[in-house]
């Protein structure tokens, strides 16, 4: 069953500034429901800081994500840079750089049903009108193989669907650490 989401209070203009390190690479925008994304700041950390899922898992200040399923080869997260709600991340735990150099079948297989139950558990916990499931980064910059989990809402006109809808460019959610956490929740609870 899909939850509304209709009656949430996110961070708004004249809202306290965000906590430092709650939201890196995030500055404050006018529009509503959204804040800007320092694209600029975001390169620089994902090709000269250390690897976004490693440090996630060891544990390292200013790479925290909200984790909504792990086990002993996989983990999942809701992406700590949001532009649709409900957007996570899949990945081996396992520093991983190439999908068919690194992975043997049955590992591959294994992510792939993660993905899935994933997806799953995002479309029943939030409004979905499609599912965008595809991988990103490089040898340049977030080298880690990993999955983007993200579900297009109802109602999104088509020239905002797609790439756009994914694109941080175009702003990201503004939403709270405690608004994570319960959504975070939520798609636990639904893989």
């Amino acid at each position: 069953m899909h939850r509304s989401s209709a009656g949430r209070r996110g961070r708004r203009v004249g809202d306290p500034p965000l906590a430092r390190g709650t939201c890196w690479g995030i500055r404050r925008g006018a529009q509503t429901g959204r804040v800007t994304f320092d694209l600029d700041a975001y390169v620089e950390r994902s090709r000269n800081g250390p690897c976004f899922v490693c440090a996630f898992l060891d544990g390292t200040p200013g790479y925290e994500h909200r984790m909504v399923f792990e086990d002993d080869d996989t983990v999942a997260f809701l992406s700590r840079f949001p532009t649709l709600r409900g957007y996570c991340v899949v990945a081996p735990r396992r520093h991983v750089e190439g999908v068919v150099e690194d992975l043997d079948l049955p590992e591959y297989l294994h992510l792939q049903e993660v993905v899935h139950r994933v997806g799953r558990a995002v479309s029943h916990a939030v409004p979905t009108e499609r599912l965008y499931v595809l991988s990103l980064g490089s040898q340049d910059g977030n080298a880690h193989v990993h999955w983007h989990v993200a579900p297009l809402p109802p109602g999104v006109p088509y020239e905002r669907q797609q790439f756009h809808a994914l694109m941080a460019e175009n702003g990201l959610l503004d939403v709270t650490d405690a608004e994570q956490a319960v959504l975070a929740a939520e798609i636990r609870r639904e893989v």
